[in-house]
């Protein structure tokens, strides 16, 4: 399976009966599935089945979704709207003897508005049963079409990822073998500090020195931190390997990459390993980045 990316366009167009259609969907990011429909008049019956249709495709993304129809020639009738003929004959008649003027003509007469109607021609019940399985065939057109779309965005995006991800192990590999974390630095680099807290405190208790003393180890050991970060890149080759809808679980990878970088730039000891977290800390920031676009 490969990522999808939660952006994305697709359109399908087709006719049937004498109308003709258009699909739209375009998608972007979102905390979950946002379908919003937006149906011709009189066509609000098939939004249960797109809808149902779109989350059998789609897991996340805000998705926009718009249908218009139009007519042919041949699907609209004439009829004259007797009552008000009627009642502009008798406005005619009553008045026929007050003016002097010649006498309306037939076309005048339905050229008055209201006399004369355009109607469409109402489809019965099997031909808008037909109309609906041609227009639901047509949103899955679409809802292929959008689904590729994000695929191959997706795809790219993985791309990107694994060289992010690359970037973030080479730099754990940098920090482990840099020298500031050989037992020879970390001692060189403790004595200082237990000197000068003896310079602070020249009559600091012995037990007391030696729980400073172990606490400054500690504090200097980013072991525990370069191990955690391997296991995260392993476990984020693993998701972005094995595809599917992984965007939350890589979003929340990416905020574990980001603790442990924190921790490894507080307890770095020397300025070319404080350089590395920092350096990591940037490609969590555009791994993060770009998992938001992942559904």
């Amino acid at each position: 399976m490969t990522l999808d990316s939660m952006t994305g366009f697709a359109r399908s167009d087709g006719s049937h009966d004498g109308q003709r259609w258009t699909w739209e969907l375009r998608s972007v990011n979102g905390k979950g599935l946002d379908v919003r429909l937006r149906l011709p008049p009189g066509l609000d019956r098939l939004e249960v089945a797109a809808r149902k249709r779109i989350g059998e495709s789609l897991t996340r993304g805000n998705v926009q979704v718009s249908l218009t129809v139009t007519r042919e020639g041949g699907a609209t009738t004439l009829r004259i709207n007797e009552q008000v003929l009627d009642a502009v004959l008798a406005a005619m008649n009553r008045i026929a003897d007050r003016i002097d003027a010649a006498a309306p003509s037939l076309d005048g007469i339905l050229a008055l508005k209201g006399v004369l109607e355009t109607t469409e021609v109402e489809d019965d019940e099997v031909q808008r049963a037909a109309l609906d399985a041609a227009l639901l065939a047509g949103l899955e057109t679409a809802v292929e079409g959008l689904a590729a779309a994000r695929a191959r965005e997706g795809e790219a995006i993985g791309r990107v990822l694994a060289a992010q991800i690359d970037e973030i192990e080479r730099l754990t590999a940098a920090a482990e073998a840099h020298p500031a974390r050989t037992p020879e630095a970390i001692r060189a680099r403790l004595a200082e500090q237990v000197e000068a807290l003896l310079g602070a405190v020249p009559a600091l208790d012995p037990q007391r020195l030696a729980q400073e003393a172990v606490l400054l180890a500690t504090r200097a050991d980013i072991r525990e931190e370069l191990d955690r970060l391997t296991t995260h890149v392993a476990e984020a080759r693993r998701l972005i390997g094995g595809g599917g809808a992984v965007g939350r679980r890589l979003d929340f990878l990416t905020q574990e990459f980001n603790r442990e970088t924190n921790t490894l730039c507080s307890k770095a000891n020397d300025r070319e390993l404080t350089a590395i977290g920092l350096d990591m800390k940037a490609v969590v920031d555009q791994l993060r980045e770009q998992i938001q676009n992942i559904e």
